[in-house]
């Protein structure tokens, strides 16, 4: 007897989901039985994408402030006649990869990350209460974002989206929505790739930084959002997991 898929029935949001981690979720959420309104700028190529696999509807538009989040849940609970899960995978990217010295330009750039994602979320409050299993996962940032010596950023970022969580987890617990996220490690997206073409040493050092000594795939992240939508994860909320493979800290 096969499996039962494990998100039968549910319908989800997912931001920046035309390529890396965010297809990679696209995905593996409709291999498990949900629908999923994938979302991503005009120019990405998002409305034909997932041309082939069902369940999918594309929603092209840039998010990227209140109002338009607000008109993306909208969007998204009219196509879907509901909403059940919210994946905050902003596609908002640095214009180039931080290091520690580039305060002023993190401290811009997380403002724009945590504003939207907490726009999207509340946005998302009054559909996810009618849902029986109201999830919002938010996604960190991708450690090939920041330079060699950009690891205090990088767990900047990181404190960031934790706190947000933390926040919006108590906000939403009293409507039945939990509220986690995933920090991935060094992950070989399309954009990662461009990064360590340019880069090799920053290639070499998150895999020489990583106890799994490799980058990781998009669907390793995939299937930890995977585990936080399920009814694995109802009693889980204000927390996060970190997929990174183990973190090897340098010596001396």
């Amino acid at each position: 007897m096969s499996e039962a898929l494990r998100l039968f029935g549910s319908r989800a949001i997912v931001t920046g989901a035309s390529n890396g981690i965010g297809e990679a979720i696209v995905r593996t959420l409709v291999k498990q039985g949900g629908s999923v309104f994938a979302v991503d700028k005009p120019d990405s190529g998002i409305e034909t994408y997932f041309k082939k696999l069902r369940n999918v509807t594309p929603y092209a538009a840039s998010v990227a402030d209140k109002d338009s989040a607000i008109e993306m849940v909208r969007q998204a609970n009219e196509a879907l006649d509901g909403l059940d899960i919210v994946v905050n995978n902003s596609s908002i990217q640095a214009g180039a990869v931080m290091s520690d010295n580039d305060e002023t330009e993190l401290e811009q750039f997380l403002e724009r990350k945590i504003q939207l994602y907490a726009a999207t979320s509340r946005a998302a409050f009054p559909f996810l209460e009618k849902s029986p299993a109201g999830r919002i996962i938010n996604m960190g940032c991708n450690r090939s974002a920041f330079s060699r010596d950009g690891e205090a950023a990088y767990r900047k970022s990181q404190d960031a989206v934790a706190e947000l969580t933390l926040t919006l987890a108590a906000e939403a617990g009293p409507i039945g929505t939990t509220v986690n996220y995933v920090q991935p490690g060094a992950v070989m997206t399309p954009t990662s790739r461009r990064i360590f073409a340019d880069d090799k040493a920053l290639r070499d050092y998150c895999i020489n930084h990583s106890a799994a000594k490799r980058l990781g795939d998009p669907v390793d992240i995939a299937k930890v959002v995977l585990f936080l939508a399920s009814d694995d994860a109802v009693f889980v909320s204000g927390t996060g997991v970190v997929a990174d493979g183990g973190r090897v800290k340098d010596n001396g």
